[in-house]
């Protein structure tokens, strides 16, 4: 199939608003794919590339060669040339990295290099997630759409998925089973202001599991064979030793445990979340990797005390979503500075030892396998009673059962006092539900808001181009009288908004280089984060997590927007010296 064809079907996709004709678009194009287009060119339908990393950055994609006048490219060819981008390592990498990323970029039309940017950037914003494309699977390959949506949830993989059903049917999805050492697409939970909005979504009696601010990860085990898993189901077990030393000695043959991994320091208190998240970055600068080694070994090491400490108030569904290509986005959300964490990392159990870098406790809230039985179909409290019995305590999340909103107060207020995130309140009668973000598990967090001051704006691509997009923020500096910039953010960003901003800052703009626009700091802007931290490459030292919009302030002048020390204040970061 044309690379081309396919680049017609994700803008016509882009410009239909109607979810039955975006399907019949989809679908029509996966017919018309070669076998052995199917996973990659399935992949590119989803906004997606078979790749999980790739290496190549927003400066590569701004430094395009100018477009083939004809179309040459099939999906197969540019599967193949971004296979080989992908594996470039060694000396003279990058050379050879831009090399054949001109060379893709050259060959391809200019809708194809809009396609290619949008795949390699993640900004495609095409509206064809992966409900759609099951949607588009199931009527492509005229099979019921249960069964595609069950193999999709118990593969993760919806190139498997769609491979398996486009060349063999509902009998080649039938043929999906959860499989040890295959990881699952991890169920989610919904937002809640408060613990009683949560408990109307769940229902009493509920479970209540502390939310740690660590990394999701789901560990497989299989005999002596452990493999650990990402949120985005990338595989960093090499990352991990601490967690598969843990997993390895317990007395089990099989196992598909979720859970999350962090930093604890000697209390049992969490390290910053950037310190935890360094392990499973997978790109980053030697100068960062030194970075995170010294504030690893500024720190005490973690004892097995410190295990039983989280635990009294411990988490799960962290959003962070670990083993993401740092350098790929720079519409990332503000904050997002993981490193890569150091080559050697040692740890034992659920506890570091003296001179570890970035040890790691693991702590798990849910076992959806074990020995030959698969769960997730079980009730919760099944679940839950099966992971108590195969797990010591120590490796398991703090939960509480509750009966009233009292108790489920006073179970978020312990973890909050713990240094935790939050809790996660769970119906305790409900399936693991592979993949989704349902009322059946809501998480409940304080939420931190900053009148911030835009100081320059991006130029979208994908569904954003021509819009101005991505915000510079910065906060107050009552010292000098400026600001000091925190990071970006494009979240929570409608297309009113996104109107509104583009008429908005190119009044205010004081230049512009065609990819940022900066502008007079006049502007205030509601943001609300998740906390604050550490991070060398911004001025003031500090960095938002999980920026988002949430409005403008035109009632509020520059001169009264929050100060650096208050977001210092909030992050518990000393002004640098």
């Amino acid at each position: 199939m044309r690379f081309l064809d396919l680049a017609a079907t994700s803008t016509a996709v882009a410009a239909t608003s109607g979810r039955k004709a975006k399907v019949e678009l989809l679908a029509d194009a996966l017919r018309r794919l070669e076998p052995g287009e199917i996973g990659p060119g399935s992949a590119y339908l989803a906004g997606e590339l078979r790749q999980r990393q790739t290496g190549v950055g927003y400066a590569s994609l701004r430094e395009r060669p100018a477009p083939a006048a004809e179309p040459t490219l099939t999906v197969a060819a540019v599967d193949t040339l971004i296979a080989e981008i992908s594996v470039v390592a060694g000396a003279g990498s990058q050379a050879r990295r831009r090399e054949l990323v001109a060379a893709l970029f050259g060959a391809a039309t200019a809708d194809e290099q809009r396609l290619l940017v949008g795949l390699f950037s993640g900004e495609l914003r095409q509206g064809a997630q992966a409900g759609l494309l099951a949607d588009a699977i199931a009527k492509a390959a005229e099979v019921p759409l249960t069964a595609v949506r069950r193999a999709l949830l118990l593969s993760g993989d919806l190139k498997q998925v769609a491979v398996a059903a486009l060349g063999g049917g509902a009998a080649a999805l039938a043929e999906i089973h959860l499989r040890v050492g295959t990881p699952l697409t991890p169920m989610l939970a919904q937002s809640a202001p408060d613990v009683g909005a949560a408990l109307l979504a769940t229902g009493m009696p509920a479970t209540v599991d502390v939310k740690l601010d660590g990394i999701r990860i789901q560990v497989h085990r299989s005999g002596d064979d452990v493999t650990v898993f990402t949120r985005s189901l990338d595989d960093i077990t090499a990352r991990m030793p601490e967690v598969v030393e843990a997993v390895r000695k317990l007395p089990l043959r099989e196992a598909v445990l979720d859970g999350e991994a962090m930093t604890l320091d000697a209390s049992g208190r969490p390290r910053p979340f950037q310190e935890t998240s360094s392990r499973a970055a997978t790109r980053g600068t030697a100068a960062a990797r030194r970075k995170s080694a010294a504030a690893a070994q500024s720190a005490a090491p973690a004892a097995q005390s410190a295990a039983t400490a989280v635990q009294s108030a411990a988490p799960a569904d962290s959003d962070a979503t670990a083993g993401f290509d740092a350098t790929a986005s720079s519409d990332a959300t503000a904050g997002s500075d993981a490193a890569v964490g150091p080559e050697a990392v040692g740890g034992s159990g659920g506890a570091a030892r003296p001179g570890d870098q970035l040890a790691l406790v693991p702590f798990f809230f849910d076992i959806l396998h074990l020995d030959g039985v698969d769960l997730i179909d079980e009730p919760g409290h099944v679940r839950w009673q099966a992971l108590a019995d195969a797990l010591p305590a120590d490796l398991i999340v703090g939960r509480t059962t509750v009966t009233s909103e009292e108790e489920a107060a006073a179970a978020f207020a312990a973890a909050l006092a713990a240094g935790q995130e939050g809790v996660v309140i769970k119906a305790a009668e409900a399936p693991y539900d592979v993949g989704r973000r349902g009322s059946a598990w809501v998480k409940v967090k304080p939420r931190h808001t900053l009148d911030l001051v835009v100081l320059a704006v991006e130029w979208g691509h994908g569904r954003r181009k021509g819009w101005l997009s991505n915000l510079h923020l910065g906060a107050r500096d009552p010292e000098t009288g400026g600001f000091v910039m925190l990071g970006k953010t494009f979240k929570g960003l409608t297309d009113e908004l996104l109107r509104w901003q583009t008429e908005r800052f190119q009044e205010l703009a004081t230049g512009d280089d065609g990819w940022v626009v900066r502008v007079r700091p006049v502007q205030v802007v509601e943001i609300a984060f998740d906390g604050v931290q550490t991070s060398p490459r911004y001025p003031g030292g500090v960095a938002l997590r999980f920026a988002r919009v949430l409005r403008y302030r035109d009632d509020k002048p520059a001169t009264e927007a929050d100060t650096i020390d208050t977001v210092r204040a909030i992050g518990g970061h000393a002004t640098p010296e």
